[in-house]
């Protein structure tokens, strides 16, 4: 048997639906509260919360290329460090070559196996200044393109030089600096000289181009990191709810929760003077 409808009074029926809307936005104001966010879904604000999806996509993005800046950074930094190395041996064997000029040929003859041997090792020195599979010193071959907005659109491209002995046209000096023709000799040792200040020259060149683009890559690596920061907080005001005044919504809407179960009582007062009639 079908029970029958329970009428309550419209004083009663008001108060019932205020209390149902409180108790909406109390569950709105405690999720607020617990998440952070005054914007947590496509329906709470669809405008906003698109806006700071695209905000925080694009910071992404760019965190991405930060790190891939980050990496180029270390692979100028080995290709320098290789380029110091380079500079110390060079300065090494120009010592060698002008003791040579001077000396005895038995001497010369060891003086110019130590500089084979500084030969060796500038073309080993070259070929260890890698990082990760990148090495600036390998040759032209040897590119790095380092992307710096989130489209990919602005990049700079690094690339290497021939830092082996070879390439930078230091020459075994074999047994030419013991030659039984003094102006053979000397005319060797001054084209050793030569070639290693060549080989500086070539060395100096290098080094300010790369530092000209570490500089480069440096900078749009701070920009990079302001402009996430600055995105970021773009996506945050759109999206963060108001603590404080979160807290103080809630605070009210207690109170308006408990007044309105006082005036639901209130209201049902005239119901129940009735069953005083019995």
């Amino acid at each position: 048997m079908a029970m029958n409808n329970i009428h309550l009074t419209a004083g009663m029926r008001s108060n019932l639906v205020s209390m149902q809307n409180t108790a909406k936005l109390m569950d709105s104001t405690q999720s607020k509260l617990a998440s952070g966010l005054k914007v947590q879904s496509a329906l709470d604000d669809p405008i906003n919360f698109f806006k700071a999806q695209e905000h925080r996509n694009r910071a992404n993005d760019l965190e991405s290329r930060k790190d891939a800046m980050s990496e180029a950074v270390q692979t100028v930094k080995a290709a320098n460090n290789g380029i110091e190395g380079l500079s110390d041996m060079l300065a090494q064997a120009k010592s060698l070559a002008q003791s040579a000029r001077s000396a005895s040929s038995t001497d010369a003859l060891q003086f110019a196996s130590q500089y084979n041997e500084i030969r060796s090792q500038m073309t080993t020195l070259a070929e260890d200044s890698g990082y990760k599979g990148i090495n600036l010193l390998n040759g032209t071959d040897e590119e790095l393109t380092v992307y710096f907005d989130a489209d990919g659109d602005n990049s700079i491209t690094l690339t290497g030089f021939a830092g082996t002995a070879d390439g930078l046209t230091v020459s075994d000096v074999g047994s030419t600096w013991t030659s039984s023709a003094t102006e053979t000799c000397t005319t060797a040792i001054d084209n050793a000289l030569t070639a290693i200040d060549n080989a500086n020259s070539e060395l100096r060149t290098k080094s300010k181009i790369l530092s000209s683009k570490l500089n480069i890559i440096t900078t749009r690596d701070e920009w990079a990191t302001n402009m996430v920061n600055t995105l970021e907080e773009g996506a945050d005001k759109l999206t963060l709810a108001d603590m404080n005044e979160e807290g103080a919504n809630m605070m009210m809407l207690q109170t308006r929760q408990q007044l309105g179960t006082t005036s639901l009582s209130i209201a049902s007062q005239a119901a129940q003077a009735v069953l005083r009639l019995f």
